[in-house]
This record gives C-alpha cells, sequence and structure tokens, in this order.
C-alpha cells in the first residue's frame, strides 16, 4: 500500500483542483488524529466513500491517538482504490518531528519497524499542502500567510517534497489559525501567523474565491464559523485524547449549492482501551 501511494502522491501538484458535479455531494472531514474508530463512525454516519460520495481529509490523520496505523492505512487504502475521488491534504503533524514526539513513529515501530517509519516520513512529503472546491472553496489544514499578495499560482509551485520549515507558504498553509480582530498577530503556536477578517477577504478576493475550509483546532461542536462566514474550521476527532469532550464534525456542500456548507457535528465511540498517547515520546506521555 505505501509504495503504491508513495508513487501516486508523488505526482501531484501542491494544489489540487477538484470538481464537484452540480447536486452532487462532497465531504469535508477535519484532523482525525489515530482516532480509528471514530474515523469508522463517520463512515457509519456518512456512507463510505465512493464515486458518489466522495471526501477530501484535511490532514492531521496520525499522532496522539493511538490507533494511527489503523487510520492511515485505512485513508490511503481509499485514496488508493478511488484516486480521484478521495482526497487528502497535508497537515502539520504529517511531518517527522511531530511524529517522533506525539506518538506516529512509536506506534509504527511497535506495530511495524523502523523501516516502514522511515517509508511513512517520505510519503508523507508528497502529500498536497491544499485542495480548491469548484475554483471557489479552499482547503487547508492551518490558514493563511504572513505576507499579502499570495496567489494559487504561487501556491502551485510551492516545493512540498519536504519537511516543514519554520516560515513562509507551506509553513503557514499548515500551522496558521484565524484570529477575530483585523491585521495578523504572532502565532500563539510559536509558527504560522494569526490572521482577520480583512486578511481572509483580501485573499479571498484577489483569487476569486467564496470562503475557506480549515481545521487544525479543535472545537466543542467540531466545527465554528469565523470571519463573517468567510473561514470555517472544521475538526473531526471527537473526544480529543480521551479528554476533550468536544464534538467531531464535518462539513458537506454539494456542486451547485456552495455555501453555506452543511455542518453535521457527531459523538465519541469506544475504542479498546489503550490510551491516547500511549506510544509518544516519554516527555510527551503524561498526557493521557
Amino acid at each position: 500500500i505505501l509504495l503504491l501511494v508513495r508513487e501516486y502522491l508523488i505526482k501531484l501538484p501542491s494544489l489540487v483542483d477538484i470538481k464537484v458535479p452540480p447536486k452532487h455531494k462532497f465531504t469535508i472531514c477535519g484532523d482525525i488524529h489515530g482516532q480509528f474508530y471514530d474515523l469508522c463512525n463517520i463512515f457509519e454516519i456518512n456512507g463510505l466513500p465512493s464515486e458518489e460520495n466522495p471526501y477530501l481529509f484535511n490532514g492531521d490523520f496520525v499522532d496522539r491517538g493511538s490507533f494511527s496505523v489503523e487510520a492511515i492505512f485505512t485513508l490511503f487504502g481509499f485514496k488508493l482504490l478511488l484516486p480521484n475521488h478521495f482526497y487528502m491534504s497535508r497537515g502539520n503533524h504529517e511531518s517527522d518531528v511531530m511524529n517522533k514526539m506525539y506518538g506516529f513513529e512509536g506506534e509504527v515501530k511497535s506495530k511495524y519497524n523502523t523501516k516502514m517509519a522511515e517509508l511513512f516520513t517520505e510519503i508523507f512529503n508528497y502529500l498536497p499542502l491544499c485542495h480548491v472546491i469548484n475554483e471557489r472553496i479552499f482547503v487547508c489544514h492551518g490558514g493563511l500567510f504572513q505576507e499579502d499578495g499570495v496567489t494559487l499560482d504561487r501556491i502551485r509551485k510551492v516545493n512540498r517534497n519536504r519537511q516543514p520549515p519554520d516560515e513562509g507558504i507551506m509553513c503557514d498553509l499548515l500551522w496558521s489559525d484565524p484570529q477575530e480582530f483585523s491585521g495578523r498577530s504572532p502565532s500563539k503556536r510559536g509558527v504560522g501567523t494569526q490572521f482577520g477578517p480583512d486578511i481572509t477577504q483580501k485573499f479571498l478576493k484577489e483569487n476569486g474565491l467564496l470562503y475557506v475550509i480549515r481545521s487544525h483546532e479543535v472545537k466543542p461542536e467540531g466545527y465554528e464559523s469565523h470571519h463573517g462566514g468567510k473561514c470555517w474550521t472544521i475538526f473531526s476527532a471527537p473526544n480529543y485524547c480521551d479528554t476533550i469532550g468536544n464534538k467531531g464534525a464535518f462539513i458537506t456542500i454539494t456542486g451547485d449549492k456552495l455555501f453555506p456548507p452543511k455542518l453535521v457535528s457527531f459523538e465519541a465511540v469506544p475504542h479498546p482501551k489503550v490510551r491516547a498517547m500511549a506510544y509518544a515520546s516519554s516527555m510527551f506521555s503524561f498526557i493521557s
């Protein structure tokens, strides 16, 4: 599976365009974070991926949850089965540094071996950074940029086949967050930026877009609207880390009705008694 998915992903552009025909449903999911049983519940609620039921998963497939191997192989399997109807964006946790700290590398080494962990690290470099749906909806894991004037064409030219840098377009796509007041602020994460409604509006106008969908942040209902409905957060890992008590959510649109997006929240389901962060680096494993 990994060798086949590597062969496929390496050929993709950094920004992938998606066409959704009129009346056809399309689903966007946020962070999964190794919560395999909640991933299965999404498919129970919304149907399995198919040509008639396409999906986009918007990064952070692994880490923290202790069933990351099962989750990522499920997602990669659907990507191979439905290459033009199943999409995956890279998140900030699809990186070597994060996987070493937050459990995925340890889980892969426990269930497989070091060579498999290294192969995952390479393959994550080939995941697209963002998607545009029907030339109108911009979807990325983190958010917008520390600089003005970033165009879709410029994003298409980004060399993504590497570990995420500490600044620049690729970094911002994976790490940034919206803020409610205008302008930009230093990110509370120490990487990326916080961007206000004026930044969102300017980016949308310059690129002929309707709104932004991003993930990256836990929300009580699994989703949140920002910037007057021009930016939406979607987070699909309910009861995050087995402790937060949040709902998960996903978004559905149709090709002829892009706005407003339909939001569906759901609760966590039981999973086998392996605690979150069980495979994490020892300094982080105190988080249950």
